[in-house]
């Protein structure tokens, strides 16, 4: 499945830069797009807070194993859940296989800082009865489940958020197929992961591959090092897409373009020679507005 062109969409992470009393690195954490055919959801990944689960969860972006996965699980009203199936050979002989998992992670939900499974957050699903078993797989919450998922099996770990997209998301919460999704139960056929299972709906009565919701993970990483030359900027980019530096001085931002450039998917860098300006705003823009 190709995803759908959707206008221009700004993943974007702040970065206020103080010439007094600033550390060599300022990072910029990671920011997560989500890319599926109803849109993307932009996800700032809590690092900081949560670095074993962030960790995990980018080791499984940057293996290539999500390639193919796409959403297998949708509760309206609770969770849409993804990362444990992927379609092998989708242009030949299509089948559904499971994600490799790595080694399970601790829990953190009690590392740090508790974050609640509130609406919009992203958080690891888990076996039930074993605290310390999320791998690969993940969901994010469609309501406010704190008062559930916070309370049971060592509490479900949050290590991200919804910063864009929250429309969505909110389409999850209606698959009576109406807004072009619907929920189907093929347990019967694949096993219990898919009792509840998402696809596109327009209309037809018979459920092909090309019907799932397919999801691709990219990830884009900000970092500013000073020198005596200015600001160098390294991020991770996105690949055959334009990837556009911007600045701003001051808050509510106005935004000037610092470079353009063709991502490539792996690093690249960039240099702000301005050594004057004691506040520095950053954000990337990646343009998806073009076809592929």
């Amino acid at each position: 499945m190709t995803p759908t062109h959707r206008p221009t969409r700004c993943l974007i992470h702040l970065l206020l830069l103080a010439t007094l009393g600033l550390s060599p690195v300022a990072r910029g954490g990671t920011l997560a797009m989500f890319r599926t055919p109803l849109g993307e959801l932009d996800v700032e990944l809590f690092d900081q807070e949560k670095p074993i689960t962030v960790q995990n969860f980018l080791s499984y972006v940057a293996s290539g194993v999500y390639s193919n996965m796409f959403l297998h699980r949708c509760v309206p009203g609770f969770i849409v859940q993804g990362g444990g199936f992927f379609v092998t050979n989708p242009f030949t002989a299509p089948a559904i296989e499971p994600v490799p998992q790595f080694a399970p992670i601790t829990n953190e939900f009690n590392v740090g800082p508790r974050l609640a499974n509130t609406y919009g957050t992203l958080a690891m699903a888990k076996v039930s009865g074993a605290t310390n078993s999320a791998t690969a797989q993940w969901f994010f919450n469609l309501a406010d489940n704190s008062t559930n998922l916070d309370n049971q099996n060592g509490g479900f770990t949050v290590f991200g958020r919804v910063v864009g997209g929250t429309n969505v998301l909110n389409r999850f919460n209606d698959t009576s197929g109406t807004n072009g999704i619907t929920e189907v139960d093929f347990s019967g056929v694949l096993g219990a992961p898919f009792d509840t299972l998402p696809i596109l709906y327009h209309g037809q009565t018979n459920v092909t591959y090309a019907d799932l919701i397919y999801t691709q993970v990219s990830v884009l990483r900000l970092q500013v090092t000073l020198d005596a030359g200015g600001r160098e900027l390294s991020w991770n980019s996105v690949s055959n897409r334009l990837n556009t530096v911007e600045f701003a001085t001051h808050l509510p931002p106005t935004w000037q373009t610092l470079v353009s450039t063709p991502g490539t998917g792996g690093p690249l860098q960039a240099t702000d020679p301005a050594t004057n300006s004691p506040t520095r705003f950053y954000r990337v823009r990646i343009d998806f507005s073009a076809a592929n």
